[in-house]
């Protein structure tokens, strides 16, 4: 457990288990105590290294907007600062925007690259979950005091009176249009695209996602051959809210870190 000083944001990150490296990225207004449930099940295979977002969890906010391309730049230099050139990485939610951008940006960083409860363009979300979104206003965050993600923040934030800015910076983040097709579609990147069943994604997202990264196009064939190198994932029974306390998601990812994979091109 340490901080990193990196591209002016000073990290909190967490080190357990050892081998290839695994980076995992929470979601909004989250920490690294969002792996918590998970973390021992990916720990006994990897080296996992758990980081606090900017302004989320131990590492403060630096006075900047909240963007997906920014954060990807931070986490690029904190991997090469830790020394885990082609590290795994997994994003869920907010994380996952963040950790497709690493892959869209530096690739040259990854090894394989997880994305769980994440679209790749902001539509991806149902209508009620847009709307739901969180306003960029810090007003709106002073009334979620109480809330299980401030009494977290409250407890190991540096500055805990930051709250309501770390809310209007995400709901100004989270508010912001956004559609990566292009990029996606040219990601080579070994992908895993994880969701629950009852996901805050639309099913014909995850399947569109799926298809910009090679997948779905032709049979996989009797012998396997036709397999693109993407993989996709949707797990029973869990919803966007539960999907990374249960064990059904390590079991899904450690196969897909661990097997050989055809290459995309």
């Amino acid at each position: 457990m340490a901080y990193a000083q990196v591209n002016g944001v000073r990290f909190w990150y967490e080190t357990h288990g050892s081998g290839r490296p695994l980076v995992l990225l929470h979601g909004g207004f989250g920490a690294v105590e969002s792996f918590a449930a998970i973390r021992p099940a990916l720990a006994q295979r990897r080296r996992v290294i758990s980081v606090d977002l900017p302004g989320h969890g131990r590492t403060a906010d630096v006075g900047r907007p909240l963007r997906y391309e920014l954060m990807a730049d931070d986490v690029a230099a904190l991997i090469v600062h830790l020394g885990l050139a082609e590290a795994d990485v997994l994003g869920f939610s907010l994380g996952g925007g963040v950790a497709l951008r690493l892959a869209i940006q530096h690739r040259h960083l990854l090894r394989r690259l997880v994305v769980v409860s994440a679209p790749y363009r902001r539509q991806g979300w149902f209508p009620e979950v847009l709307a739901g979104m969180p306003e960029p206003d810090e007003a709106a965050g002073e009334r979620m005091r109480g809330t299980p993600p401030e009494r977290l923040y409250r407890q190991v934030a540096p500055r805990p009176q930051d709250w309501p800015r770390l809310w209007a910076r995400t709901g100004e983040l989270l508010r912001r249009d956004y559609d990566w097709s292009p990029e996606v579609a040219a990601v080579t990147t070994p992908t895993l695209l994880v969701f629950a069943d009852a996901d805050s994604i639309r099913p014909g997202h995850m399947v569109e996602f799926f298809g910009l990264l090679g997948g779905g196009h032709r049979d996989g064939g009797w012998d396997g051959t036709g397999r693109p190198a993407a993989r996709l994932a949707i797990l029973p029974g869990l919803t966007h809210y539960d999907i990374v306390d249960s064990p059904a998601l390590p079991a899904a990812v450690l196969p897909f870190l661990t097997h050989t994979l055809p290459t995309r091109t």
